[in-house]
């Protein structure tokens, strides 16, 4: 896996998740960023997803970067609880809103209460703030959701801040890109 373009809603728990996820693939499939038919273009688990499309032209920020001819290029929707992060090199920092404070370390040790799903929030250990874990700052964007659409290949092309905008508002929440470079 080369590198990828996440689109991660930024709420831990997605209400209906799984329905918002089919309705995000048929918006998509409207718009002929993808493909209709599940090949194997994905990069994880068992690499199924749905291929880049013509329409993928309009919604890139550089369409000649796009990975029309490379094995791996597609969409593939999670649609468990996941951590999203920008891979080799990460350096876990992650601030708090509320004093602007370094609490990357305790953050990142409070994921094993996280991923399983006891808690959606992390509480500042310096000056008591709560919110859910997307509400803290992050030096490097990063996503914590049960919903997201890693689309394959597409770190060099991006998207344009007008595909982004118009994605969140279909999902109906704001939504975190994260650049995977491998």
């Amino acid at each position: 896996m080369a590198n990828q373009c996440i689109l991660v809603p930024n709420i831990s728990t997605v209400p209906g998740h799984e329905a918002l996820a089919s309705r995000m693939l048929r918006w998509l499939l409207h718009k002929n960023v993808v493909d209709s038919q599940l090949t194997t273009c994905g990069a994880i688990g068992n690499r199924m997803g749905y291929a880049t499309a013509a329409g993928a032209r309009r919604v890139a920020r550089a369409p000649e970067r796009l990975p029309f001819d490379e094995p791996v290029n597609g969409l593939q929707i999670i649609t468990k609880r996941c951590i999203y992060t920008p891979g080799e090199g990460f350096n876990e920092e992650a601030g708090c809103p509320h004093c602007r404070r370094e609490v990357g370390e305790p953050l990142f040790e409070s994921l094993d209460e996280w991923f399983p799903g006891h808690t959606d929030n992390f509480m500042c250990p310096l000056c008591g703030f709560e919110d859910d874990i997307n509400g803290f700052l992050f030096l490097e964007p990063c996503g914590f959701s049960n919903l997201g659409f890693i689309f394959n290949g597409w770190q060099p092309a991006g998207f344009t801040d007008a595909f982004v905008a118009a994605f969140s508002d279909q999902l109906g929440f704001a939504v975190r890109q994260v650049n995977v470079k491998r």
